[in-house]
């Protein structure tokens, strides 16, 4: 109302009129340096500096993540760029509590997918370990990502709630599963039948009167990235449309200062973590969902953490009120951690980030989890704890390669391990008894590492471990092979590049025998030159039926794919038996797998 501020000048004026302006002056003056401390408690400062630690995307990596999938690429001063190891739970804990000292403001948030898609030592126990990890690490609040519903709403709120898994039990004798201790925030998903949002949409945190609101959402389109089943019955909402309207709830209870945490992201112009965002313009260096969604969030929102896309990026994006907001992601699996600067106003109760106060805007840097730094203690007890009922499935040899075999660190459209994994479902379900597949079909954000042939214990080099091979296919989806038209098949791979995949393309991975041509340097679903789309050399007929293998997450048209719901549905072992299986069959410690030669795809740039 426009009377309290008129009220509050009318007290000033009247204390100050007691004595008169020049005699308290005097008075003031004439005290002892420390009379005010004795007969008065100092007057705080208007505005208090706020430290907020962020990370995102964790995917329950406890351990240092192998190969290329462990490292930032960080700028030299000359220009140059060079790769550098991060990552490890242990390193992370020990980052955030060093960065946290001598900041008495300190919040410590993350933008979503902390468990999830998960290697062995986290997802044997169904994340049990991680969100264990988080409590340690005093995490104070979380948005949830799609990975998140991995395994449907029920098991999410049990990783709130806690108690022990409803068919395993409690892995650990006498001790029962506490869940969180800090909220997962869920404000743009509701219960279809109620309309309710499923967990807490925001929080408040507060100390000493600074107050600073969170609401957490994640990307509307969740459902076409994660199983039907982890999703069911489930509604998400637009991302901007759920922010503004928590953010006003939370403006009407006097909280002043929000932080949206948003799993959903951007991709930024380089890959290095260090380039600025900024550099041609505030937001020049970014593109992607995140872009307009900073654009379109209210301005009550002060600052943005988001994630899912495992970039790194701190950028300025103002907002619609055209005021600078912080729009920051810290990569993925713990290898970097963002700090950011906030300066709460104690009179305004709000965040100062206007350009008239330049030296009080939001400061912001993402930081290296760097492995040159000592572990954290409470960390490796864990791991240890946790690892020593993991080993005896973990260790056990699987198979055996002569060199890396990258998956999620090629940055080719064809990937090496894509290639693997596919001839693997193809071989393991080609058999008429098994479904008779004659092309298989690989999703590649389902690749969630690399096959690495340095040894990452005691296996020795060369040496697939079971545990390593489940952080490969961590989901544990179930093989399905359909019935599909030429036709469908050749939408199917128009998909990739069209629709929704358009302005980041899903390239599926593929098995031996089909081969086609991409020409990135046309548009949309023309990229795909049909007339080389062929499998064994014969041209792909548009009426003829094939028998297609896939998980289940693509046959039901998940990551923008719905021409591959087929018919005529064989369900198959999981993808990652169909995995293992082709492994054992087709390496040996005399005979291991060289990486496989491209050329499925033939790319044109």
């Amino acid at each position: 109302m426009p009377a309290k501020p008129h009220m509050k000048r009318a007290a000033t004026r009247m204390w100050a009129g007691a004595a008169g302006l020049a005699t308290v002056g005097a008075l003031v003056a004439a005290m002892p340096a420390d009379a005010h401390d004795r007969g008065h408690h100092p007057k705080p400062d208007r505005t208090v500096d706020v430290q907020l630690l962020s990370f995102n995307d964790l995917h329950g990596n406890l351990e240092p993540p192998a190969g290329s999938a462990g490292a930032v690429t960080e700028r030299q001063a000359d220009g140059t760029t060079k790769s550098v190891p991060a990552g490890g739970m242990e390193y992370l804990a020990s980052s955030l509590r060093t960065a946290r000292q001598g900041h008495p403001y300190s919040i410590t948030a993350a933008g979503g997918d902390m468990i999830g898609a998960s290697p062995l030592l986290s997802g044997l126990f169904h994340d049990e370990p991680t969100i264990e990890a988080l409590n340690k690490l005093k995490l104070d609040v979380t948005a949830v990502g799609n990975h998140e519903f991995d395994e449907g709403a029920t098991e999410l709120a049990r990783m709130q709630n806690g108690g022990c898994h409803p068919t395993e039990g409690c892995y650990e004798k006498g001790k029962k599963f506490r869940g969180a201790d800090f909220p997962y925030l869920a404000a743009n998903v509701t219960n279809e039948k109620t309309g309710k949002p499923i967990l807490k949409p925001y929080t408040v945190w507060q100390k000493n009167g600074v107050k600073i609101g969170f609401i957490g959402v994640t990307l509307e389109g969740t459902p076409n990235v994660v199983t039907a089943a982890g999703v069911k019955g489930l509604k998400f909402a637009d991302e901007i449309e759920t922010i503004n309207k928590y953010a006003k709830e939370l403006d009407r209870q006097g909280v002043k200062s929000i932080v949206a945490l948003i799993h959903e992201g951007g991709m930024p112009s380089s890959n290095a973590y260090n380039d600025s965002c900024d550099s041609q313009g505030p937001g020049s260096g970014i593109s992607g969902p995140i872009v307009d969604i900073a654009k379109g969030v209210t301005p009550k929102v002060d600052a943005l953490i988001t994630g899912h896309t495992h970039q790194a990026y701190v950028c300025t994006v103002p907002d619609p009120a055209g005021n600078p907001r912080m729009v920051t992601s810290a990569a993925s699996f713990g290898k970097l951690y963002t700090d950011t600067t906030l300066t709460y106003d104690r009179r305004t109760n709000d965040i100062v980030r206007t350009a008239v106060k330049p030296q009080q805007l939001p400061k912001s840097a993402n930081h290296i989890v760097s492995r040159d730094q000592p572990k954290a203690a409470d960390m490796t007890q864990l791991i240890a704890r946790w690892g020593k009922l993991a080993a005896p499935i973990a260790n056990r040899p699987q198979g055996y390669i002569s060199a890396d075999i990258n998956g999620r660190g090629s940055e080719a459209l064809e990937k090496p391990l894509g290639d693997l994994i596919a001839d693997a479902q193809l071989a393991g379900l080609s058999a008429p008894d098994k479904g008779g597949a004659q092309i298989a079909l690989m999703n590649p954000g389902g690749i969630r590492s690399d096959l690495v042939h340095k040894a990452s214990g005691s296996e020795g080099d060369g040496v697939v471990t079971y545990g390593e091979a489940f952080t490969v296919q961590p989901f544990t989806n179930m093989m399905n092979v359909v019935d599909l038209t030429g036709a469908q098949l050749i939408t199917a791979l128009q998909q990739q590049v069209s629709g929704p995949n358009a302005a980041d393309p899903k390239i599926l991975q593929v098995s031996k025998g089909l081969t086609y041509m991409l020409d990135m340097t046309k548009s949309g679903a023309a990229r795909v030159v049909v007339d080389t789309v062929k499998l064994n050399g014969a041209a792909i007929d548009p009426a003829k039926t094939y028998r297609v293998a896939m998980n289940e997450f693509l046959a039901g048209g998940g990551d923008g794919f719905p021409a591959l719901v087929g018919t005529n549905k064989l369900v198959g072992a999981s993808d990652l038996d169909v995995f293992d299986a082709y492994l054992a069959a087709n390496s040996s410690a005399s005979a291991p797998m060289a990486p496989p030669v491209s050329g499925r795809i033939t790319v044109v740039k």
